[in-house]
């Protein structure tokens, strides 16, 4: 018997890759779309702005993906851009939360994209789920998101809340975005290199995707980071390194924040040091690459 799995934002980066690693024999998918190009019974319509979804098209699920939500990184953060940022994810999510809740026949889990920007700018130390909540907007966001999420906890649905670190594929995300100022030898590490980034390779983040659909005991948030976190100035060395290019251009703090505002002062320059400590400790997770140098290699 197929499983039916509902999926958001099946056309994004992780989407797209989590999508494609469903076996059709096993797996019946259907995209949660706000304009199908054509409607069958592989799409389910939805507006989280207009608080309208098909409904009827949600009974009988086995699970739900939920990865939609306005990417952060694609301009200037006005406040209308910081408006639309949130919204997306704390409306879509409430949504689909309280609409998987009323169904009858109600899904075995709902797996939801998170960030770890939950954590903030927090420097050199060390963070797990079980360190605190930090400040600023992106905190603000993902807590409210993953909070959205609760009448489907409380309806007894198991879920999931992943939160995601930089996510690293040639394919989007931000290392397309590195590779050509490095390809050009203009690569460097960011601000004054110390700031650390806390990466995953996208296929251990559909390897993780599908063990929280799996697996029953899964519940909460986890932290989808490999396992040694780097600063910028180390990231660059590798990233010149799998390029066969320099790194020792760095890119100022200040043309950063003046270029690129709150956006990039928080994407850019702020620094989490995050360990995946529950899927390594509780869940037995092995990461495939655990270690930067061979993520890139492998990847490009």
């Amino acid at each position: 018997m197929q499983k039916e799995i509902l999926v958001s934002g099946a056309s994004g980066l992780v989407g797209s890759a989590f999508f494609s690693s469903l076996d059709p024999q096993t797996h019946r998918v259907l995209q949660l779309v706000r304009h199908p190009v054509h409607a069958d019974s592989s799409h389910v319509s939805w507006s989280p702005t207009e608080g309208e979804i098909e409904r009827e098209k949600l009974e009988g699920l086995t699970a739900v993906v939920h990865l939609a939500g306005e990417p952060i990184a694609a301009k200037r953060w006005s406040p209308e851009q910081k408006a639309r940022i949130r919204d997306s994810r704390v409306n879509g999510t409430r949504l689909l939360a309280e609409s998987l809740a009323a169904a009858k026949n109600k899904p075995e889990v709902l797996v939801c994209a998170s960030a770890i920007g939950w954590y903030g700018d927090r420097g050199t130390e060390t963070l797990t789920e079980a360190s605190e909540a930090g400040d600023g907007f992106l905190t603000e966001v993902t807590q409210a998101w993953e909070k959205a999420a609760d009448p489907a906890r409380e309806a007894g649905i198991r879920v999931v809340h992943l939160r995601l670190g930089v996510v690293l594929s040639p394919d989007g995300g931000a290392l397309a975005k590195m590779m050509l100022p490095f390809k050009l030898c203009l690569g460097g590490p960011l601000g004054d290199g110390q700031g650390f980034m806390s990466w995953v390779a996208l296929p251990d983040v559909v390897a993780i995707f599908n063990e929280a659909v799996t697996n029953p005991d899964m519940k909460g948030a986890y932290n989808v980071t490999a396992p040694h976190p780097v600063n910028s100035r180390e990231f660059a060395k590798a990233l010149g390194k799998a390029l066969g290019r320099p790194a020792v251009i760095p890119l100022p703090a200040p043309v950063i924040r003046f270029g690129l505002g709150e956006m990039g002062e928080t994407l850019l320059l702020h620094s989490a040091k995050i360990l995946p400590e529950r899927l390594t400790k509780e869940v037995g997770y092995e990461f495939q690459y655990p270690e930067l140098s061979s993520a890139l290699e492998a990847l490009l």
